[in-house]
């Protein structure tokens, strides 16, 4: 088994390496800028827009009625509870550790450019979800990047062949990373934090190879718990998001809001310490090691994008769901979602992890020993005891556990689109069987793999949304000038004629749609 791993790590690091260090960073940035600029910077001259009707929509008075009652769909803070099930995970905890102790704490300043562009790049994202959704046997709503490639991007003259082969590609990725990043690295992260808070020294009692028996029970534990809402379908997972993602990150940025307070004196020089080595070479672990700003830039980019899938495609799959008529509506979701999965989660665990006492504040060298995998936990230990620990391991179980049920849709809409909806059952299956793989592979493994396949998804899904640029221009020009402007104008709601229809028959009877 060992052997195995080893050879798959292999061929792993040269497909990452050049996904990644090549060519994934740079393509996402630059499509970042090109769709901020080509917006008028819309996630910052637009703030208040979205901001009063994302998250200050939850408080308006009929924000209560709007129940939703549309097969196959779901309400659009069911969509972004999903969504948010999905990205906040353990990339929020481990993955910034891992970003600043392998990158360094500038890691983190490139983690909030990613961000920032990321806003405009998932909006433009759930725009093209939304317009070139359609609606599969069941009644459910299909969309995705797949759908809005091979519709979209395949009407320009020439493209109709190279966009079915991306759609293709995009939707094989999908299933890949559902796996990687939606499966094996959460359940991974979870044994290790569990194991670390309730069972010390149970990793010396081995089942086989290197897995422990307690790694080898939990495993199952959490296969089963996952097979009885997995298998329940999209309405069981929103469900659960819903009631579990509110609580789990407003309990988490408490949690770190009292360890920054702990810690005062010291934030300061934290953020000092973040722009201090954002573009330039710093030590990291031992204090003897330098990291170039390649390097820095490329884990801040890839950690932030691990945490919040902006330009991945993914969450969009969930999005189009959402029983909202106006695309830009879930485009404003997508906005808010990179938002708090990184300016506000990840920067206070990147806070947490600085003033932890493992990172030299001067230098930015990482303490000798420390373990990235258990680094938060570590922090929270240092101020609340042994609590403290098991609060992080409960975090973690939380994150990372609705992550993979968010991924779970995503990998299951990927394989419905390649292989039929019938397929997507037997798709489930596998997931849910292959939950209790997590605990049984090397930590670094699991992540590593997780960013090669979180590179390869977002090549097609960056050339689709590049290419249809004018689309998601058009679509929140004409939203503009009828909802802000008020100008007696034609929506654009879909690029579909039937399902353009009959979302202006829903726009223009008021039914129960979140407009």
């Amino acid at each position: 088994m060992e052997e195995f791993f080893s050879q798959v790590g292999g061929i792993n690091e040269a497909i990452k390496d050049f996904v990644w260090d090549q060519l994934g960073v740079w393509l996402l940035l630059a499509a970042g800028v090109i769709l901020t600029c080509c917006s008028g910077f819309f996630q910052i001259t637009h703030i208040r827009h979205w901001w009063k009707n994302t998250i200050g929509s939850l408080f308006s008075k009929g924000a209560k009625s709007r129940k939703n009652k549309e097969k196959g769909a779901i309400s659009q803070f069911q969509a972004l509870c999903t969504a948010l099930a999905a990205t906040i995970g353990t990339g929020n905890i481990a993955g910034v550790a891992s970003a600043i102790c392998v990158g360094g704490a500038g890691a983190v300043f490139w983690m909030w450019v990613a961000a920032f562009f990321g806003m405009i790049t998932n909006y433009s994202e759930n725009i093209l979800g939304i317009y070139f959704r359609r609606k599969n046997k069941k009644g459910e709503w299909s969309g995705g990047p797949m759908y809005y490639i091979k519709d979209g991007f395949g009407k320009y003259k020439g493209c109709k062949t190279i966009a079915k082969i991306l759609a293709v590609l995009f939707a094989s990725f999908a299933v890949l990373a559902s796996f990687g990043i939606g499966n094996l690295g959460q359940t991974n992260k979870i044994v290790i934090n569990l194991q670390n808070a309730f069972f010390e020294g149970t990793e010396s009692a081995i089942a086989f190879g290197n897995v422990s028996w307690m790694a080898l029970i939990l495993g199952l534990v959490l296969t089963i718990v996952g097979a009885l809402i997995i298998l329940g379908g999209l309405q069981r997972i929103a469900a659960f998001a819903e009631k579990v993602v509110p609580f789990m990150a407003i309990i988490y940025v408490v949690g770190a809001l009292v360890i920054m307070g702990v810690h005062i004196t010291e934030v300061g020089a934290a953020f000092a310490i973040i722009f201090k080595c954002a573009f330039g070479v710093q030590a990291v672990a031992g204090g003897f090691a330098g990291v170039a700003v390649k390097e820095v830039i490329t884990q801040g980019c890839k950690r932030g994008i691990f945490s919040n899938e902006a330009g991945l495609g993914s969450s969009v799959m969930v999005h189009s769901n959402s029983n909202v008529v106006e695309p830009v509506k879930q485009g404003l979701w997508g906005i808010f979602e990179v938002f708090a999965d990184t300016i506000v989660v990840c920067t206070m665990t990147a806070i947490v992890v600085l003033t932890s006492g493992a990172i030299d504040l001067n230098t930015g060298a990482v303490a000798a020993g420390t373990k990235d995998a258990t680094l938060v936990a570590t922090a929270f230990g240092n101020v609340f005891g042994k609590p403290g620990v098991i609060f992080i391991a409960l975090c973690v179980l939380l994150f990372a556990f609705t992550t993979v049920l968010g991924w779970s849709h995503y990998g299951s809409k990927a394989f419905e689109y390649l292989f039929g909806e019938k397929a997507a059952v037997g798709y489930r299956a596998v997931f849910v069987v292959l939950i209790a793989a997590g605990p049984m592979m090397s930590s670094s493994l699991a992540w590593e793999i997780s960013d090669t396949f979180n590179g390869l998804m977002m090549i097609p899904n960056l050339i689709g949304v590049l290419s249809l640029t004018p689309i998601v221009l058009k679509v929140t020009r004409n939203y503009r000038d009828r909802i802000i402007h008020g100008k007696p104008i034609k929506p654009m709601l879909s690029a579909i004629p039937e399902v353009q229809e009959e979302m202006e028959a829903k726009l223009s009877s008021n039914t129960n749609v979140e407009e």
